[in-house]
C-alpha cells in the first residue's frame, strides 16, 4: 500500500510539472489592464520581456523592464507584485495607509517592492526590512 501511495504522489508531482507552461509572449498579448498599468505607472521605462505562466491554478503574467524592474499580474491583468530594485515602487501603486506607515516609521527608506494576494500586502524597504499588512492595512508582521 505504501508503494502504491508513493507512486500516486510521484505521478501527481510529475503531472504538476508537465502542466506548467511558461512561455514568452508579445507585450501586446498582455491583458488590457496590465498594459494600462504599465503605461500609467511606468511611462518612461521600456518593458523588454513578457511571459505567461500557465499552471494547474490558472495563469499569470510576468513583465521585465529595461531598468530591472518587474511586475507580475494575475490572469485578469491586476498587479500582484511590483519590484523596483534600482529605484522605488511608484507611490500611486502603494495604498495610502501603507505609505503613511512607512513615512512615519521609516522616513529615510524607500519601498522597493510590494506584493499583494487575497490575504495581505508585503512591502520591502530599501534597507531590507520587510513589512506585512493585512487587507485593512494594519501591520501584522515584519522581518529584518
Amino acid at each position: 500500500m505504501k508503494k502504491l501511495f508513493a507512486l500516486f504522489i510521484g505521478l501527481a508531482a510529475l503531472q504538476t510539472v508537465a502542466c506548467a507552461d511558461d512561455k514568452p509572449i508579445a507585450l501586446k498579448d498582455l491583458p488590457a489592464a496590465a498594459q494600462q498599468f504599465l503605461k500609467q505607472y511606468f511611462p518612461d521605462v521600456k518593458a523588454t520581456y513578457a511571459k505567461v505562466d500557465n499552471d494547474l491554478w490558472g495563469k499569470n503574467y510576468d513583465v521585465l523592464m529595461a531598468d530591472g524592474s518587474s511586475v507580475e499580474f494575475d490572469k485578469n491583468g491586476n498587479w500582484t507584485d511590483v519590484s523596483c530594485k534600482a529605484s522605488q515602487v511608484p507611490a500611486a501603486v502603494i495604498p495610502q495607509a501603507i505609505r503613511n506607515h512607512v513615512a512615519q516609521q521609516h522616513p529615510d527608506q524607500r519601498i522597493v517592492s510590494i506584493d499583494r494576494d487575497s490575504k495581505d500586502y508585503e512591502v520591502k524597504l530599501s534597507n531590507g526590512v520587510e513589512l506585512k499588512f493585512d487587507l485593512k492595512f494594519n501591520l501584522i508582521g515584519f522581518d529584518d
